[in-house]
């Protein structure tokens, strides 16, 4: 399993278009990964999980996964967290 910290930069935090888009690279892998923000932990393939989280600017998530992809995973998600949209 691999782990990463990132400071969310989207202007906007993950809301509702940036959000799409991280879930839809999530699942364009076949590891199992999750997104965690204040002791609580979704799917990161599920686009309710994700926005439930009500991530914003500035705020620390941390990236989970576990599979054969796992850290190719966590770099494509860390460049959309990353992103300045």
């Amino acid at each position: 399993m691999r782990e990463r910290q990132v400071i969310v930069q989207l202007a906007q935090g993950l809301h509702a278009r940036p959000a799409t888009v991280f879930v839809k690279v999530a699942a364009s892998f076949s590891s199992e990964i999750e997104l965690n923000k204040d002791e609580k932990k979704v799917n990161a393939k599920s686009i309710i999980g994700v926005m439930s989280l009500a991530v914003s600017k500035g705020q620390s998530v941390v990236l989970t996964a576990d599979g054969a992809d796992a850290e190719q995973a966590l770099d494509a998600l860390e460049r959309v967290l990353a992103s300045v949209e």
